[in-house]
Order: structure tokens, then sequence, then C-alpha cells
């Protein structure tokens, strides 16, 4: 095989779909609602309690709705894309998986080394928002940290580590090692705890909205609302994190696809609903803060109500980290599994039936960084990778329906090419948007993937091995 060949091989559907009932590794423990739940655990968080309110102040003021809107749309199209994927080939890896089979190894290799990152920074950086809230809770009821253990080192004058950040990495981390049906359990428990808080908002809150405070609906015009999307894609995507799930889902075909388009629709209710609510409570100009959604009932005298949402929010901000982990360590699982990265990523753990190597390292450099590194600017970094994704899922649904049209597929994206399109599209705008710096972190990373797949992967790839 010539060196370009090798570097485009594939794994084809069908031989995915065999691996797959051949080596069942993982236990199959995740129904319908489990798989949803993870969705809306990654959906659901920093996008319903923080940038409902930044974005209304700063880009969009009422208007913000349509922000989410637009970036609806976009996240939409890829989901339709991610669904009849994953009913197609219920494998775990998800996009990595999908590229693999779809454009070649090495466009593969690319996306899952880019996901691994993603998923690790943000769980990262939402672990450092959890913390946030916690001390905000802990200050209130006059709990306060050493301040060595407040923040990390850089945030302040004897600030070293943030304590409550690793603290909660890792916790999440030992759940998703011990037992997936223990941690989906727990996963369910707190996805729930948080879809009740947003319907508190929207019940509590109704009552209090002044249709007066939507005027002017547009403040900033059309070019604020179209800035607001770009930010506000951040709380749009997530139930990618479900499809790196599929082998341990007792029925894939039929419950991944459905989760998919599931989570994203729910998800999209509350934010519109939530949206319209805050913006009509109390101006929107006073919606950029930290914790705009307790700032809106503190303001009109309901302190019940926004400590019940705080807590809430924390919840939901541990689902989120959760979520990324799960995909995080399941990416890792899958490159293990086909020889891209060492065989050790992939082992099982006998008894608890979970890649325990891949999910214990992506846990402690996510505890790491949430602990020790600022991470504003890496936060930055979040988007570029997911919108990545998101390009080569949309372009692989077209190539394989030209490549083969009559492959059965449980569920079928409607208006190919269209959507496919309209998502790429969508993707590259945002992408765009995004500071030079990003690009500059983005390569960096690309870069220590490239030579880790031209000095190890492309030599121990299980298709060389076949091929030889």
């Amino acid at each position: 095989m010539s060196a370009l060949a090798a570097l485009v091989r594939r794994k084809s559907v069908d031989t995915l779909r065999r691996e797959a009932g051949q080596k069942q590794q993982l236990s199959r423990v995740l129904g319908l609602w489990q798989l949803t739940a993870i969705g809306l655990g990654g959906i659901i968080g920093v996008g319903i309690f923080v940038l409902t309110g930044v974005v209304a102040a700063h880009q969009a003021g009422p208007a913000v709705v349509l922000s989410f809107l637009m970036a609806g749309i976009a996240s939409a199209a890829a989901a339709l894309c991610y669904a009849e994927f994953s009913g197609l080939i219920p494998v775990t890896g998800s996009a990595y998986t999908y590229a693999y089979a779809v454009l070649g190894e090495l466009p593969g290799w690319i996306i899952g080394w880019d996901l691994l990152l993603e998923y690790a920074l943000i769980a990262a950086v939402v672990a450092a928002g959890w913390s946030g809230y916690v001390q905000s809770l802990g200050a209130a009821v006059g709990l306060h940290l050493p301040l060595w253990a407040q923040g990390p080192h850089g945030s302040g004058a004897g600030h070293w580590v943030d304590l409550p950040a690793m603290l909660i990495s890792l916790l999440m981390t030992t759940l998703l090692a011990t037992r997936m049906e223990w941690g989906a359990r727990f996963n369910g428990l707190i996805v729930s705890i948080k879809i009740l808080a947003a319907l508190l908002v929207v019940i509590a809150g109704v009552r209090y909205v002044n249709p007066a405070l939507w005027h002017p609906f547009m403040p900033f015009g059309f070019n604020g609302v179209v800035a607001g999307a770009a930010v506000v894609f951040f709380g749009v995507f997530g139930y990618d994190m479900l499809t790196t799930a599929a082998e341990e889902a007792r029925n894939p075909e039929r419950d991944l696809p459905r989760a998919v388009v599931l989570s994203l629709a729910l998800a999209l209710v509350l934010y519109f609903a939530i949206c319209m609510v805050l913006t009509g409570m109390v101006p929107y100009t006073s919606l950029g803060v930290p914790a705009p959604v307790a700032y809106a009932f503190s303001a009109v005298g309901e302190p019940k109500v926004m400590i019940a949402i705080s807590i809430a929010s924390v919840c939901g901000l541990t689902s989120v980290i959760f979520a990324n982990l799960l995909a995080g360590s399941r990416i890792g699982f899958a490159l293990g599994r086909d020889g891209l990265l060492p065989q050790w990523f992939a082992r099982i753990h006998p008894r608890q039936h979970t890649p325990q190597h891949s999910t214990w390292l992506l846990g402690l450099i996510t505890t790491v960084a949430a602990g020790c590194f600022p991470l504003d600017e890496l936060a930055k970094m979040v988007n570029i990778g997911v919108l990545s994704a998101f390009i080569v899922i949309c372009a692989a649904v077209i190539v394989l329906r030209h490549r083969q049209p009559d492959l059965q597929r449980p569920f079928r994206t409607p208006w190919v090419p269209l959507i496919p399109l309209v998502g790429i599209g969508f993707s590259l705008w945002l992408i765009l948007s995004l500071p030079g710096i990003t690009f500059v972190r983005f390569a960096v990373w690309m870069v220590l993937g490239g030579l880790t797949y031209f000095k190890y992967g492309r030599r121990h790839s299980h298709l060389n091995a076949n091929s030889s």
C-alpha cells in the first residue's frame, strides 16, 4: 500500500457494525432516557444559566432569542447529520469513527485528536465555573475556603489552586470509571433537577414579565443578533457526546438518533422560554453579570427562588462535566482500540466494564487544568474544535450518500445535501468569528497530533496490520 493510500484507508460501515457485535466489551445499560439525559447534560449548562443574560446585555438585547434561534439552526443541521450516522454506525467514537469510515484514517485521526483536547478543555472550564457557583453559595451562608484554595495561581495574591474544581473533576471521573449505570443514574438525576430549575425560571418568572422591557427588541441591530449567535453557539451543542456511548446503548440503531434530536429540541425550547422571561423581568442592560438568572429573581424580590436556581445551576454544570469526560474517555478508548493510540487506552476493567485507563488519564488532565491554570483564554479554543467536527460530519453525510446511496439507514437526514451544507456554512462562519490566537493554539495541538500519528499511529493502526 502506498504512503498516500495508507492515509485514506477506511473501515467500511459493514466492518464497523460487525466488529461492534463481535467485540462487545462495554456493558449495554443505556436506554433512550439515559442517552437523552447525557445529551441534555452536555447542552444545558453555561448557555442557559449564564449566556442568556450576558448576550442580552452586550450583544442582542431581548433579541437574544433570535441569537439562540440562529445558533440552533446551525446546530440542528449538524444534529440531523449526527443522527444519521449514530443509527448507521452505532460504534463508540462518534465523529472520529464516522470520519474514519467515510473520509479515511488521517481525517479520522485529526478529528479524534481534536476532540480529545476539546472535551477535556470544556470539562476543565466548566469545573472552574462550577467552583465559582459553589463558592458563591458558600459565601452567602458565611462559609469561605482558605485563600490558597479559591483559585489558580494568577487569579489573585495568595491563590494557588482551585480546590473545588479539582474535587468535582475527580468525583465525576470516579463515577465514570466505577460503573457506567451508576454514573448514568446520577447524571439522569441531576439533569432532571436542572430541567425542573429551568421550568421554575419560566413558571416563577412569567408573572413578573413586563412586555415594555422587550422594547426596543433589537437595540444592537441585526449585527448584534449575529454576534450573539456566535457566542451562544457554545450553549447549543453537546448532543454529540451521547453518540460516543453507542456501544453502551441497549438499542443504539433506534435510540441514538432519537436521543440526538430529542435532547437538542428540548434544550432549545427551554432556551427560548428563558430568554423571553429574563428579558421581560428586568432591563436587558442589567443582565451582564456572572449569574444573570439568579440576579433577575433577586431583583424582583424572590430570594428563595434565587437560591433554588443557584443550587440547580451547580447541578447543571455538574452534568456538563460528566458528559464531556464521558465523551473524551470514549474517544480515547476508540483510538486505542483501532491502534492509533497505544492499546493501553482501550483496556477494559474486568469487573466494572469501563475503559478505566482512558477515563482516569483524561480525568487527571482535566483535574490539573481546572485546578492549576487560568482558563479564560484557553476557553476560546473550545468552539473551534467542536465546529471542526461538525464540518467533518456534515461533509461525510454528503460523501456517503453519493458513495453508498442504497445503504440501509435507520435515520435519514432530510434534504441532503441542503441540510449538511447549511451546517457546514454556519460552522465555517462561526469559526471565522473566533480570535486569531485561537487558531495559533489550535494549530500547535494539531502539529502535536500529526507527529503522534506519523510516529506511532500510522504504523500501529490495525488497518496497517491487516494490509501487510
